[in-house]
């Protein structure tokens, strides 16, 4: 049958990024307590196109997917991009894997067992530059307005926040880690079953421990330059705020690789 794809393209316009997107597929990724987990990843993969091609091969980027979906984790993109550039014979390609991890978290005073879920990405090239790997995850945390306990004679405003986190890194490092370093760097932890004396125990220890986004960023951003594993991150974090019409807003970005001024 006529291969149309490999036909020649007179326009001499090579294409940068070409493939699939949107991919729903079930996964298996790491767990660091029970080995593996499945979970459900919304995929995205690419290639380059050289301007004498007319179309790239998209069921190969498929057919790839099934080979792999049985383990998909930060050991085995740098080979997954390895196979895509060799199957699809193209000088750079392109992995964005997004999914929901869950992780049996304990309540703090009754340890009432309960799953919470974090959103976890990650997204590998590989081109004439070497190999790039960023792994990012989003944590919902709570924060206590320092202001509001501050200026109040009782009580304080708090909401609940999302952080996110993006890292590049020379080893192996575990999701659970990361989400580790992010809840312990805000007001308080977010549960997904409390019991009274749960709630009790993280409201009152929001209030001893009043956050900013700023401060939150802050928190994080220490940790990770202290982590000599980390060469690269960046860390924001949004208040969904409880008395104001907007969130609340904080980024930092450090590049530990670029020599320092």
């Amino acid at each position: 049958m006529l291969d149309v794809q490999n036909q020649p393209d007179h326009r001499n316009i090579a294409i940068d990024k070409v493939g699939v997107k949107n991919i729903r597929y079930p996964i298996t990724v790491l767990d660091r307590a029970n080995g593996s987990q499945q979970t459900v990843a919304s995929i995205n993969m690419y290639v380059n196109l050289p301007h004498q091609y007319k179309g790239t091969h998209m069921s190969r980027f498929i057919e790839l997917l099934s080979e792999y979906s049985g383990s998909i984790n930060i050991k085995n993109i740098p080979d997954i991009l390895e196979e895509m550039k060799h199957r699809l014979d193209a000088e750079s390609a392109h992995i964005e894997v997004e999914f929901p991890y869950f992780l049996e978290k304990a309540a703090p005073v009754s340890q009432a067992q309960g799953l919470m879920e974090y959103g976890v990405a990650f997204r590998g090239s590989l081109n004439g530059a070497g190999m790039d790997l960023v792994v990012e995850i989003a944590v919902p945390v709570t924060t206590l307005c320092p202001c509001s306990k501050e200026i109040s004679v009782t009580g304080a405003h708090n909401q609940r926040g999302i952080v996110r986190l993006a890292v590049r890194f020379k080893r192996f490092i575990w999701i659970e880690d990361l989400i580790h370093m992010v809840e312990s760097s805000a007001s308080s932890e977010v549960f997904s079953l409390l019991k009274r004396d749960d709630e009790k125990f993280v409201t009152e220890h929001a209030y001893d421990n009043p956050m900013f986004v700023e401060d939150v960023v802050r928190e994080v951003a220490s940790k990770l330059s202290d982590d000599r594993n980390i060469v690269w991150f960046t860390v924001d974090s949004e208040n969904f705020e409880s008395i104001h019409n907007h969130s609340a807003y904080a980024y930092i970005e450090c590049d530990k690789r670029a020599p320092r001024a």
